[in-house]
């Protein structure tokens, strides 16, 4: 345990002067987009729009945190998208515009989308099912259960609390829903960078078979982290009733996409062991400022997927060229 412990830390030191030239990176071009929306279009520098784009940003950055600490540990959640249009379902038909059903419904969404994620860890620690295989079973399971709650029709209504959580301002001066992300991230980058918790989760990423070895219950830990993903992507979906007042199906496909775009952009490894959720949270920004750029260019959805799925290739060809060549010190 020593021993991989001492060999984490030293790579997570070297690495981090590189994370810090990373995540600069990553806020010079978030700049850089807006200056060029700016460009393009003259009200995307507003504040309005600024506030509009890091609003949305926040809904991509919650459930994104379910899928960093997931890839880290070297695996991927795809269960993400239906699990946040079942919590947008769930929300309204719980809720049903009353405030006094908010809080309870808000608990109960939460531990059904961590009940999802620790089925999925379950098979994926204990069982040794596939993550890619686990994970979309999962979410074709919870795509089927939210048809048959919904009957194809969603019902319901967001409260006005809801709305105000994911619409309004605080004192009028800065919007809640940030104010919600910003506190969940600073939570989530305190675990995985303080917490034994968050160590063990970089060592099962670095090396599962010497993590177990040291004595780390890797399955339980990966069971661990998909409950967190579970749990992220259904209250993600329950906010964003909130913004949309009413709940519509497949309102989550979209954000499995862009949840791995963010973390990938952001640096983490797909092979696990390795990144920051600090990261991923300009990464989600980026993605969000991408979209919004798309729409300016009146760029059709076929375009859209296309430059996502592109972005995706071209990062993680550079990622694994990069590491080929540290391994043969070319």
């Amino acid at each position: 345990m020593n021993k991989l412990s001492t060999n984490i830390n030293n790579s997570r030191i070297t690495n981090f002067i590189l994370r810090g030239r990373v995540i600069i990176s990553l806020f010079v071009l978030i700049i850089l987009m807006f200056i060029l929306g700016g460009i393009i279009s003259k009200g995307f520098l507003s504040f309005r729009h600024m506030g509009i784009i890091l609003r949305l940003a926040s809904f991509l950055g919650i459930v994104s945190i379910g899928q960093t600490i997931v890839i880290l540990t070297g695996g991927i959640d795809l269960s993400v998208g239906p699990l946040i249009t079942m919590g947008n379902l769930f929300a309204c038909m719980f809720i049903k515009g009353l405030d006094s059903n908010t809080l309870w419904a808000l608990v109960v969404i939460v531990l059904i989308g961590a009940f999802f994620g620790f089925f999925s860890g379950l098979g994926i620690a204990y069982l040794r099912i596939s993550p890619l295989v686990m994970t979309m079973a999962v979410g074709s399971l919870v795509t089927g259960i939210s048809l048959i709650f919904s009957q194809g029709a969603p019902k319901g209504f967001a409260s006005p609390i809801l709305k105000y959580l994911s619409v309004e301002k605080l004192l009028n001066i800065f919007p809640v829903m940030i104010l919600i992300w910003i506190v969940l991230s600073a939570f989530f980058i305190l675990l995985l960078n303080y917490s034994s918790f968050g160590r063990k989760i970089y060592y099962i990423g670095a090396n599962e078979k010497v993590a177990f070895l040291s004595g780390i219950k890797t399955r339980l830990v990966k069971t661990l982290v998909y409950s967190m993903s579970g749990a992220t992507a259904a209250f993600t979906g329950a906010l964003m009733a909130g913004y949309t007042e009413t709940a519509f199906l497949g309102i989550g496909n979209a954000y499995l996409m862009w949840s791995i775009t963010a973390v990938v952009i952001g640096g983490t490894s797909l092979t696990g062991g390795s990144g920051s959720y600090l990261n991923t949270i300009a990464g989600s920004i980026i993605v969000v400022l991408l979209e919004s750029l798309l729409t300016v260019l009146r760029i059709p959805e076929a375009g859209r997927r296309i430059v996502n799925g592109a972005i995706i290739l071209i990062l993680v060809s550079i990622y694994y060229y990069s590491q080929k060549n540290k391994k043969y010190n070319i």
